[in-house]
């Protein structure tokens, strides 16, 4: 598995950012087709697939931090997280995620497709 971290530049202010990556109704706007919660099971719906996420860690306005529950006995995990830089106060958007060694470039693709969708969503095109 390879590690990878890509940033995007999203004109939105942090606190709204983070409804759309923490709460089921802002994930069901841009990364899935529906999202339920019960605690801290996520559970993401696309067309006639379902996945399960455990979430790991969140902080309210900076990152949230899932695990897919069927990679349970890896290390992987995936986590979007919001920086607001000191001197321009522009807000990004880093994605950490993990993919097999020859679905890296595809992986990314896939979080360039999303992340392209939540800013047309905001706004922030």
């Amino acid at each position: 598995m390879t590690k990878f971290e890509i940033e995007f530049v999203v004109h939105a202010s942090p606190s709204l950012l983070f409804n759309y990556i923490a709460t089921p109704s802002g994930l069901s706007e841009w990364y899935a087709d529906n999202v339920n919660s019960r605690g801290e099971k996520f559970i993401f719906i696309w067309d006639e697939s379902e996945e399960e996420a455990l979430l790991l860690k969140k902080k309210t306005d900076e990152f949230v931090r899932f695990k897919w529950m069927y990679s349970e006995d890896d290390d992987t995990y995936f986590e979007m997280r919001i920086v607001v830089d000191e001197l321009t106060k522009d807000v990004s958007l880093f994605v950490i995620d993990f993919a097999e060694d020859d679905e890296v470039d595809e992986t990314k693709m896939l979080w360039e497709n999303q992340i392209d969708d939540l800013k047309k969503i905001i706004g922030s095109v």
